[in-house]
C-alpha cells in the first residue's frame, strides 16, 4: 500500500512539474513582443504568424502522439516532449533572425503539442477514480506556469540588464526541473503498459454534429486566447500603458484560470449540460472585446478579467469533451478529433489580427473580428453542451 501511495504521489508530481511547463513557451513572448520585433526586425504580420505557430503545432504535431504512445509509451514520448520544449526555449532567443526564431519556437511547441495531447492519458491511466480532481490540479498548474510567464518575463529581463533574450531563455529551466520525474516515470513498468480501455470505438465521431460543435467551440477559444496571448500586452502598450503594466494586465487573464479551471471543471462535471456556462463565457468575452475596441485605457483592469473569464472555456471545452463521449475509448477519439480540428480553426486568427493591425494602423478592426467571432463560440458552446454522448 505504502509503494503505491508513493507511486500515486510521484505520479502526481510529475503531472504537475510537466502542466507547468504548457504554456511558458507562449505566454512569455507577448510583454517583450516589442523588444523582440524590434531586435529581430520583425513586422506585425510575421509576429502573427509566431502567435499562430502553437495552434499550428498542437493541430499537426499532436495528431502524432497517439501513435508515438503507442509505440513507446506515453511517459517517454512526454519526457522526449519535455526534452524538445528545453532545446526549443534555449535556442530561440539566440537565434538573430525571425525565420529560426519561429523555426525553434516550434521545435519548443512540438514538446509541448505531445505532453498536452497525452497528460489526460496519464491521468486516466494513474487516477482513474480521481480524473476529474487530478484534470483540475494539473490546469491549476498550467495556468500558475502561464501566469508567473506573463508577469515575471519584463522584470526578469530587467534584472539581466534589459536582455530580453536571456529573459526568454531562462524559461527552459523549468522544462529541465520536470525532466528528472518523468525519467522515472519513463523507466517504471508501467511506462510501456497501455492506458486502460483503449479498445477501437464503432463510433465515426466526425460524422456526428456534437463532435462539430465541439470542435468549433474549442476552435474559437483557442483563437481568443491565442490572440490574448500574442496582441493583449501589444493592445495595451499602444494605448500608453507602459511594458510592466500591460505585462501585469495580462498576467491577470491567466491568473484567473488559477480557481477557474478547478472551480468550473468540478462544477460543470455535476451539470447535465452546461450550454448555460458556455453562453455565459461568450458573453463574457463580448463585453471584454467590446471594452477594449472602445477604449482599452478607460478601465484597463476591468477588460483583463472579463477576457480572464472567457479564458475558462479552455478547461470548459476538455470537461465537455470528457462527458460527450459514453466510454473512454470515444472520448480519446472525440479528444483527438476537437482539439486538431479546433486548432486547424485557430490557426488564422493571430495572423489576420496582426495582417489588420498592420494595413488598418490601429486595433479598431482587429478587435472588430474577435467581437464577431465570440458568436460561434457562444453557439457552439451552447449546442456542444446539451446532455448528450456519442
Amino acid at each position: 500500500m505504502l509503494i503505491k501511495q508513493r507511486t500515486h504521489i510521484g505520479a502526481l508530481v510529475a503531472l504537475l512539474l510537466a502542466a507547468v511547463n504548457l504554456r511558458l513557451a507562449v505566454t512569455s513572448i507577448g510583454p517583450v513582443l516589442t523588444e523582440i520585433r524590434a531586435g529581430l526586425g520583425m513586422s506585425a504580420t510575421t509576429a502573427g504568424l509566431l502567435t499562430s505557430v502553437p495552434v499550428l503545432c498542437f493541430a499537426s504535431i499532436g495528431l502524432a502522439a497517439p501513435r508515438l504512445a503507442r509505440r513507446f509509451g506515453a511517459a517517454r514520448v512526454i519526457l522526449g516532449g519535455l526534452a524538445l520544449l528545453t532545446v526549443g526555449l534555449v535556442v530561440r532567443p539566440y537565434t538573430g533572425a525571425p525565420a529560426p526564431f519561429l523555426l525553434f519556437s516550434a521545435v519548443a511547441l512540438a514538446g509541448i503539442a505531445l505532453v498536452n495531447v497525452l497528460l489526460p492519458s496519464i491521468v486516466k491511466d494513474r487516477f482513474p477514480d480521481r480524473v476529474g480532481t487530478v484534470t483540475g490540479l494539473y490546469s491549476v498548474a498550467l495556468n500558475i506556469g502561464a501566469t508567473t510567464a506573463a508577469a515575471a518575463t519584463v522584470p526578469l529581463t530587467g534584472a539581466f540588464g534589459d536582455d530580453w533574450r536571456l529573459g526568454l531563455a531562462c524559461w527552459a529551466l523549468a522544462a529541465v526541473v520536470a525532466l528528472p520525474s518523468w525519467l522515472l516515470m519513463a523507466r517504471s513498468r508501467s511506462a510501456t503498459r497501455q492506458p486502460r480501455d483503449q479498445t477501437h470505438s464503432p463510433v465515426r465521431v466526425s460524422r456526428h454534429p456534437v463532435a462539430w460543435a465541439l470542435a468549433v467551440y474549442f476552435g474559437m477559444q483557442s483563437t481568443s486566447a491565442y490572440v490574448i496571448i500574442g496582441w493583449l500586452p501589444q493592445i495595451y502598450r499602444d494605448a500608453g500603458l507602459s511594458a510592466s503594466l500591460a505585462g501585469l494586465l495580462f498576467a491577470v487573464t491567466s491568473l484567473l484560470g488559477v480557481p477557474l479551471s478547478f472551480l468550473l471543471s468540478a462544477y460543470a462535471g455535476r451539470l447535465r449540460s452546461q450550454s448555460g456556462i458556455a453562453v455565459a463565457l461568450g458573453l463574457f468575452g463580448i463585453a471584454g472585446w467590446t471594452g477594449l475596441w472602445w477604449s482599452p485605457a478607460a478601465a484597463p483592469w476591468l477588460w483583463a478579467t472579463l477576457l480572464g473569464v472567457v479564458n475558462a472555456a479552455f478547461p470548459l471545452a476538455l470537461t465537455m469533451i470528457a462527458l460527450r463521449g459514453r466510454t473512454p475509448a470515444t472520448v480519446v477519439r472525440l479528444s483527438a478529433f476537437a482539439q486538431s480540428v479546433g486548432y486547424l480553426f485557430a490557426i488564422p486568427g493571430p495572423i489576420v489580427v496582426g495582417l489588420l493591425h498592420e494595413i488598418s494602423h490601429g486595433w479598431r478592426i482587429p478587435l472588430s473580428l474577435m467581437i464577431a467571432l465570440m458568436l460561434p463560440q457562444l453557439i457552439a458552446g451552447y449546442f456542444a453542451g446539451r446532455n448528450r454522448q456519442l
